[in-house]
């Protein structure tokens, strides 16, 4: 029995998987934290019959006897929450967006120091992982290529977790080639976006998206682009995380993608 804690656990996402991890017969609910909800019983807190785990207000606070800490947060707190649960000796799935490649590398080198397995997905979508391997593979044999995110209106940060993925991976397969250089445009630059590990990153935000990233590949005379839509529902996202979560007690040091654990072996 893996024993779960769930920070952000009132949340869009948190709420979902708090509902998962109750009805899942490997996993037991160990913990909850959301700082509106302090001191209520989750069970309760999410409209339904108590679940007899109080929700706390810090991760510091809710770590006894858990085995992995799911985080869907805010990009102000995920990386406190990380640093704290790898000090405990608490293994760690990152769903929340917003982390830098730089704290990714902090995070990997104290979760060896630790001994602890950290899992990180800027999308736990099993379409969206597949469409980052795809994108993967293209970048192998199409040099040119950028990003479009696409997300709500009111989402603060730019660009979003998949999108900042997908170019900080598409870097370890090669360096884009970019037509006209980024210093001798006719205009101004921040028309062509935001340079995010070597690749153009657009972000649109506006009404009626959730969260959609594209990545386009171009050729002479041709184009390939893999998009993935996500809807209005947490759904997607649950059989992801619930996966990240049964593997991450058994590894060590940083994993970036769910395309990684599916592709494995």
């Amino acid at each position: 029995m893996i024993r779960i804690c769930i920070a952000g656990a009132t949340g869009w996402t948190g709420s979902a998987l708090v509902r998962a991890v109750l009805d899942a017969d490997d996993l037991e609910l160990a913990g909850a934290v959301a700082r509106t909800a302090a001191g209520s019983d989750i069970g309760v807190a999410l409209g339904g019959q108590p679940a007899g785990i109080e929700i706390s207000s810090h991760v510091a606070g809710a770590l006894e006897d858990v085995d992995v800490l799911i985080d869907y947060t805010s990009h102000l707190a995920v990386m406190d929450n990380t640093m704290t649960a790898i000090e405990h000796g608490v293994a760690v799935v990152i769903g929340t967006s917003g982390l830098t490649g730089g704290q990714f590398a902090q995070i990997d080198e104290a979760a060896r120091v630790a001994g602890v397995g950290v899992i990180a997905a800027g999308n736990f979508s099993l379409t969206a992982a597949m469409a980052q391997a795809g994108a993967l593979l293209a970048a192998r044999h199409l040099p040119q290529w950028e990003i479009i995110d696409y997300a709500s209106s009111t989402k603060p940060d730019v660009p979003s977790g998949t999108a900042r993925e997908l170019a900080e991976r598409l870097a370890a397969v090669r360096e884009p080639l970019i037509g006209t250089p980024l210093d001798a445009v006719a205009g101004p630059r921040e028309a062509r976006g935001a340079t995010i590990a070597g690749s153009q990153v657009h972000s649109l935000r506006l009404p009626s998206f959730v969260v959609s990233t594209e990545v386009v590949f171009g050729l002479p005379d041709e184009r390939l682009m893999i998009r993935h839509d996500a809807g209005a529902s947490p759904a997607p996202y649950v059989a992801g995380t619930l996966l990240a979560a049964r593997a991450a007690p058994g590894r060590v040091g940083l994993t970036r993608g769910l395309d990684t654990l599916l592709l494995e072996g």
